[in-house]
């Protein structure tokens, strides 16, 4: 069966008609597949985005889609209630013919939803008017859903942002050993272990009830946001295949360990790796610009401790991969996963060194914006 002819079986299972007079391969995605494809049937063209769902990651569709449904429908009552374009700003998934949201094909589950027009995706941040405007999008999603009762999603990926079992993981891999890599990383490992402490604070001020769970997108990179052709204004958040119950910090804090950093996540040269202030200033007046009147307190004076917070865990996510045999991230080269996890460690120093000028940029943008 070619591409174009499991295509057609596949939107045929969800009430598409009509003839497949073009279709594509999306290559930007790491985990899924996605198909752009347009059908014409009685002289209306119709443009859908198909996707294969990594089942290996996300094992349970139930609970994936259930998630996204709810909220994507939470979302849409909102946009509509503001008078906003909610075809344009929100993903509209299509109904398999088994009643569910997604379909089944042997191993494979199958999604499909509405194409949105005249948009595009950015893969790098050149300037600090398109981070402000990614802060904008990713506020006003986490100001949308501020009523949302992040409870009642599933973790499709258990335990995502549980940084105390993380480091409990790390920890497990160094004393196994499988590779016989732990004599290279002992200076890594123990910079970690002395920050452990730390890195258990979100979820204690969450334990304590001083901070609430929140809808949390948890890829909150710019390429995950639509920007519109015309106003080149970020108009919709995408790839929503990790949205759980968390905290406001996790996308606050991926935000800037991905976008305000000023180097590549791989660096090697550490003295190109450091958190440009200016860019941590942008994002965060977009961000609060959008949401600060959602956020309490607690949470806006702890949203730089969230940079701190996420880089750290992913210097110990690529330092426990490359402990146990680089089984989860892809590699281009065997000292990869070791090269990640000290550009991490190197950001997380320079975080460190400008945390109180961090706290006083949200304090004093938070101040702005809530007086207004």
């Amino acid at each position: 069966m070619t591409d174009n002819q499991l295509l057609i079986k596949i939107c045929g299972k969800f009430g598409i008609e009509g003839e497949l007079v073009e279709s594509k391969v999306f290559t930007d995605g790491h985990i899924n597949s996605t198909y752009y494809t347009e059908f014409k049937h009685d002289g209306k063209t119709k443009k859908y985005l198909v996707q294969k769902v990594n089942t290996h990651v996300f094992r349970n569709q139930d609970d994936l889609m259930n998630n996204i449904i709810s909220v994507t429908k939470f979302l849409k009552k909102k946009l509509k209630a503001a008078g906003a374009d909610y075809k344009r700003e929100t993903l509209r998934f299509l109904k398999a013919e088994n009643g569910k949201y997604f379909y089944m094909e042997g191993e494979d589950s199958w999604r499909i939803y509405h194409y949105i027009d005249n948009v595009y995706t950015c893969n790098i941040i050149d300037n600090k008017e398109l981070f402000e405007d990614s802060g904008r999008s990713f506020g006003r999603f986490q100001m949308l859903l501020s009523d949302y009762p992040g409870e009642t999603l599933k973790e499709t990926i258990p335990d995502f942002h549980n940084t105390p079992k993380r480091i409990s993981v790390l920890e497990e891999a160094f004393s196994e050993d499988v590779v016989e890599r732990a004599k290279e990383v002992t200076k890594e490992f123990e910079f970690l272990l002395d920050r452990k402490e730390k890195a258990g604070i979100g979820l204690s001020l969450l334990e304590k009830g001083e901070i609430p769970i929140r809808v949390t997108h948890n890829d909150t990179k710019i390429n995950n946001i639509l920007f519109d052709e015309k106003t080149n204004k970020g108009i919709c958040v995408i790839d929503l295949d990790t949205i759980m119950p968390g905290l406001s910090l996790y996308d606050f804090g991926d935000s800037i360990r991905s976008g305000a950093n000023t180097a590549a996540e791989d660096e090697t040269d550490i003295s190109k790796i450091s958190v440009s202030l200016p860019l941590f200033e942008s994002y965060t007046k977009g961000f609060l610009e959008s949401c600060a009147k959602a956020l309490t307190m607690a949470e806006v004076e702890h949203l730089a401790y969230g940079a701190w917070l996420m880089t750290f865990e992913s210097a110990v996510r690529f330092l426990t991969d490359y402990l146990k045999g680089d089984v989860y991230f892809k590699i281009k080269y065997p000292q990869h996963n070791l090269d990640r996890a000290g550009s991490q460690i190197a950001l997380l120093k320079d975080i460190e060194k400008n945390l109180d000028k961090m706290n006083e940029i949200v304090l004093r943008i938070y101040e702005e914006k809530v007086s207004k």
